[in-house]
C-alpha cells in the first residue's frame, strides 16, 4: 500500500520535503528541482541533496540513478537492497523508458526523420568520452568515446525566438549525454553553462532540461508503472 505523502515543507527539518509522485514499500518516485544535487558532493556546502532530503522522510531510501544537478525532473529511489539491485539491473538492461524535455537554440528540423525512424524521431549516434583536461566535461570522440545514442523529436517551435522544444529519449546513459549530443548537432540547450555558447547560456536562468516521463516494471510485482512530471519552463 502506498505511503501517505506530505509534500509541504518538512516540519523542523533544515531542507524542504522532496516532492513525491509515488511511494510504496519498495520504491520512491521523486521530483527533483533544478540546482539540487542527487547525492552529496565534496565539502560541507554540498551535503544538501535529494537523497539526504529523502532519507529525512524515508530513512531506508537508496539511490538507483542520478540526474545532473542542473536538470530537474523524475528520480527513482529504492527502499531496500533487493529493490535497488532489481531497479539498477533494469536501467542497465535498458528496460526503463526515460523521456526528457528541453528547449534548444535554433529551429531544429521537424522533418524528415533519420533513416529508419518513424513518428518524427531523429537519432544522434555519436560516441562520448571524458575530457580529462577539463573534467567534468565530456566530448565527442570517435576514437576513444563510448557508443552513445539519443533519440529526439520536435514538440514545438518558436520562430520569433528561434528556439525549439524537443522530446528526448536517451537510449544509452552517458554522463551529460543529452547536453553533449544536442550541442554537437548545433542546437545547445538554453541555460547550459557547460556546453552552450554564452549567448545561449544567457537566454535562460537555468538549464532548460527536464526528466518528464519514466516507465518501468515494478521490481517486486512486475506491474507496469508510468509517471509524468510536466516541465516547469
Amino acid at each position: 500500500m502506498a505511503d501517505a505523502i506530505d509534500v509541504a515543507q518538512g516540519t523542523g527539518s533544515a531542507a524542504p520535503s522532496p516532492e513525491c509522485l509515488y511511494a510504496d514499500d519498495d520504491l520512491l518516485v521523486l521530483a527533483k528541482p533544478s540546482g539540487l544535487l542527487c547525492v552529496p558532493g565534496r565539502g560541507p556546502d554540498k551535503q544538501d541533496c535529494l537523497s539526504a532530503r529523502a532519507q529525512q522522510h524515508w530513512p531506508d531510501a537508496l539511490v538507483v540513478h542520478r540526474l545532473d544537478q542542473a536538470t530537474s525532473g523524475i528520480v527513482l529511489m529504492a527502499r531496500h537492497r533487493a529493490a535497488q539491485r532489481a531497479l539498477g539491473d533494469a536501467f542497465a538492461a535498458r528496460q526503463v523508458d526515460k523521456r526528457y524535455e528541453a528547449v534548444v537554440q535554433g529551429l531544429a528540423p521537424a522533418q524528415p526523420a533519420a533513416d529508419g525512424e518513424t513518428g518524427g524521431w531523429h537519432a544522434i549516434d555519436l560516441p562520448i568520452a571524458a575530457d580529462w583536461e577539463r573534467r567534468p566535461l565530456r566530448v565527442i570522440d570517435p576514437a576513444q568515446g563510448k557508443p552513445s545514442l539519443t533519440r529526439w523529436r520536435v514538440m514545438t517551435q518558436d520562430t520569433a525566438a528561434q528556439t525549439t522544444r524537443v522530446e528526448l529519449q536517451p537510449v544509452t546513459g552517458r554522463t551529460h549525454q543529452l547536453r553533449v549530443h544536442l550541442a554537437a548537432i548545433g542546437h545547445p540547450i538554453l541555460g547550459d553553462g557547460l556546453y552552450a555558447p554564452a549567448a545561449a547560456q544567457a537566454r535562460a536562468p537555468r538549464l532548460l532540461l527536464h526528466a518528464r516521463h519514466m516507465a518501468f516494471d515494478h521490481p517486486r510485482t512486475g506491474q507496469p508503472l508510468a509517471f509524468f512530471a510536466p516541465a516547469p519552463f
